[in-house]
């Protein structure tokens, strides 16, 4: 009888084996690379005020998912939520630790210069590590480019099961871009899309923004097609109210791929649009407005109910498209120096 039990308790093993998890997987940044610097003049370091660890970078993958070979990389504090979303959907997630607080340490006087583009080549040189900017110098090792890189190298070897292998180049210089969402809400999502302007991504995300509203990098030539760019907002959202979002959406040509569609009245594919607002109730809270569209948010019921608008905006086929619009031209397009 014990002969018979031991082939069928390796099998039942095996079978458990294949089953597959949920991998949840965090490290410093200063314990992947030892390249890594710390940059405090922009407020850029590992430690925060307090002590605690800054530079630590999360990744998600769920083997139980078929896999759609898709790394999405998030611009904006760890949202354990969304990394829960978009792992059943069968993509990989990294936060990678980049230099996101720049902004405070620039003077109005830097940033009105009247060239429009001035926050975008920081954001473009926190994000490649190659110099666009005399305001910053960001080496390579602490972009987020190189950044994410050598997480996903860490994770290669950290979580097999993952198969991290797939994102990174043959010549393991680079990860495979074309495989990248890049995605953020607020800073991170206007720090994306200035990234996608600038590297071909398969698509970007953007949660409340983009922002720069006095900027015209958004308006210039991009790597990414205009069909890869898709947004949501609450209307509350003082970057709504401002028309800082619907100026930089319309800079980016997203009006080309469908007309502003409310979800709060209308259902999946929304039309094939690339621009969601929602005006669900928020008490006139323009704080709980901004954060409600991400994970996180929560509603006056205590709930965030945008899961359908969430997978559509990351899964939603790139080549079905909306009908073009005009632009609005109740949007505020020229919009002078920074308000």
């Amino acid at each position: 009888m014990k002969q018979l039990l031991i082939p069928f308790i390796l099998l039942v093993t095996h079978l458990h084996a294949d089953v597959g998890q949920r991998f949840d997987l965090s490290k410093r940044a200063s314990e992947i690379d030892p390249r890594a610097k710390e940059h405090p003049e922009i407020k850029f370091t590992f430690n925060d005020d307090k002590g605690k660890p800054a530079d630590l970078q999360h990744a998600v993958v769920d083997t139980r998912v078929p896999p759609q070979g898709k790394l999405v990389i998030w611009l904006m504090g760890h949202n354990q939520g969304l990394f829960e979303r978009i792992s059943s959907y069968g993509y990989h997630g990294i936060q990678p630790h980049y230099s996101n607080g720049w902004f405070a340490g620039i003077t109005k006087a830097q940033y009105e210069d009247g060239s429009g583009t001035v926050l975008g080549n920081i954001r473009l040189e926190a994000s490649t590590g190659d110099d666009h900017s005399p305001l910053v110098n960001i080496p390579k090792p602490d972009g987020m480019m190189e950044r994410s890189l050598q997480f996903v190298k860490w994770l290669v070897k950290e979580n097999p099961a993952g198969k991290w292998e797939q994102f990174i180049t043959a010549d393991g210089m680079n990860l495979r871009w074309e495989k990248v969402i890049m995605s953020g809400i607020s800073h991170g999502s206007t720090t994306s899309a200035r990234f996608a302007m600038h590297q071909k991504v398969d698509r970007v995300v953007m949660f409340s923004g983009p922002r720069d509203n006095t900027e015209t990098w958004q308006g210039g030539p991009s790597a990414t097609p205009s069909n890869r760019f898709f947004g949501f907002t609450h209307v509350l959202d003082g970057g709504w109210t401002a028309d800082h979002y619907c100026r930089s959406w319309q800079l980016l040509k997203m009006h080309n791929h469908g007309p502003i569609v409310n979800i709060d009245s209308a259902k999946p594919p929304y039309g094939n649009t690339r621009r969601l607002i929602t005006n669900i109730d928020v008490k006139n809270n323009a704080g709980r407005a901004h954060t409600i569209v991400v994970p996180g948010g929560k509603d006056l019921m205590g709930q965030w109910v945008y899961d359908e608008v969430f997978r559509y905006l990351f899964t939603h086929p790139i080549d079905q498209s909306g009908p073009a619009m005009p632009m609005d031209v109740d949007c505020e397009m020229d919009q002078g120096l920074r308000k």
